[in-house]
């Protein structure tokens, strides 16, 4: 099963690629049968705001960078998004990311890790009903991420006792919707 770790925002000093690499790092860790992840940094992909002539439910990508972001998310089987919370919503990037797309997205669990000021809950749940739209399937695995503005001082995301005991049945909510 490959999971695409979607980092959802592309701003200077970000704390999304910090915990993106603590997810990817920890659940290799947690020696799970057949799980494979790769990160998907929006930052390196840098889709422009999208502004295409077709619908994306309609399947015609008429853009190359749009049809390059197609093909690597039909290769994903499940996701897990990471964003922080501005203006208790979430990243335009990861609005933007989504918005491209139609049925790529269709029928694949993700999962939502979230932080910002009330933990990412307002984030999280903004995505959670975009994803909804788009056909994401939704196995309520969710990770408010607590007190990041405390935690954010280094080049590492230094995950706390909660979120390391949260990580396994998150993927595993993966795994259980993915199969079936």
């Amino acid at each position: 099963m490959l999971i695409y770790i979607i980092v959802g925002s592309v701003r200077e000093g970000r704390t999304a690629i910090k915990v993106a690499n603590w997810v990817q790092q920890a659940t290799s860790e947690l020696a799970l049968n057949n799980i494979q992840t790769e990160i998907v940094d929006l930052k390196e992909w840098d889709l422009p705001i999208f502004a295409g002539a077709h619908p994306p439910a309609s399947g015609i990508y008429d853009q190359p960078k749009q049809q390059a972001w197609a093909d690597k998310i039909a290769t994903a089987d499940a996701f897990i998004f990471i964003s922080p919370e501005y203006n208790h919503g979430y990243s335009p990037a990861l609005k933007n990311a989504l918005d491209y797309l139609g049925k790529e997205w269709q029928g694949k669990p993700a999962a939502y890790i979230g932080y910002g000021a009330t933990n990412g809950s307002r984030s999280i749940s903004q995505i959670r009903q975009v994803a909804s739209g788009l056909g994401v399937v939704d196995p309520n695995a969710v990770m408010e991420i607590r007190d990041i503005f405390k935690r954010n001082k280094d080049e590492k995301f230094e995950a706390n006792e909660f979120e390391i005991k949260a990580l396994q049945p998150l993927i595993e909510k993966l795994q259980k919707y993915h199969l079936k």
